[in-house]
């Protein structure tokens, strides 16, 4: 039986990455299906649209735009709805149009779709690929074409469980300067890269993200990917909890005596 795969971006349904994710899952696949944003969704992290409807427009067999919803509710649409006669069994996110590192996971639409996906029992894998912000180089998709679905198929034989999903960046060079694949933590960041930005409109303003704060760890994700030409793939964990941190506490905080 073959794989059902589900995809997902926060790009937008429109979006070039989307096609070049079903040109990926179609060398896994011949049971594919998107559902994604209507418009632009980036750095909508987790959110779900709770209080207020959402449509589902079908474009085209097996392919859906969710208008005002994020890649959370795109999944769950998929997930719960389009596909319940036969459950997903990878939730693919992206291509993203520029990397996903460090941090900046952490308001990721793009890697919120995979997280999500993989909280609805499939397994979940982000996909990136970065761009030169500096030069304002546009996107170039050879790396994410010509490496994507090997590296998919690696992922699917190596995974145990459904407690871990996947980020996934592939670098900005031409894909035969491309040094391999590096599993990687993801950076923290000495700070927040998050900014304000007044607009030149009176009383608005934007939140924008200047520069990479430093000092970067030379083997986690940002540095790999960005001076090394590595693909990177961080492992990521559904369990937050800090429970290093629980077992230290439980029983050390007390209420009037009482644990």
């Amino acid at each position: 039986m073959s794989l059902r795969i589900l995809i997902t971006n926060d790009d937008g349904v429109d979006a070039p990455g989307i096609a070049v994710m079903q040109a990926i899952a179609a060398q896994l696949s011949d049971d594919v299906w998107v559902v994604a944003p209507d418009g632009n969704q980036s750095g909508a992290a987790h959110r779900f649209t709770f209080g207020r409807e959402l449509r589902l427009e079908e474009r085209r067999p097996r392919t859906y735009a969710v208008h005002g919803g994020s890649p959370a509710d795109c999944v769950v649409a998929g997930m719960t709805h389009l596909c319940t006669d036969k459950l997903p069994g990878l939730v693919l996110s992206g291509v993203n149009n520029g990397q996903n590192l460090g941090d900046i996971i952490n308001c990721s639409g793009t890697a919120a779709g995979a997280r999500e996906g993989t909280l609805q029992g499939a397994l979940g894998i982000a996909l990136s690929q970065a761009v030169d912000y500096e030069r304002g180089r546009d996107v170039v998709w050879d790396n994410a074409r010509r490496f994507g679905a090997e590296l998919v198929r690696g992922i699917l034989a190596e995974a145990q469980g459904r407690e871990t999903y996947f980020n996934v960046n592939f670098p900005h060079c031409p894909p035969e300067q491309v040094s391999g694949i590096r599993v990687v933590p993801s950076q923290r960041f000495s700070r927040s890269p998050m900014r304000y930005y007044q607009s030149d409109n009176p009383g608005n303003f934007f939140i924008a993200i200047p520069e990479t704060p430093t000092p970067l760890d030379h083997a986690r994700d940002f540095h790999i990917l960005h001076h090394e030409n590595a693909i990177t793939v961080t492992p990521l964990s559904l369990q937050q909890s800090d429970m290093g941190t629980v077992g230290r506490l439980d029983g050390r905080l007390l209420l009037n005596g009482r644990g």
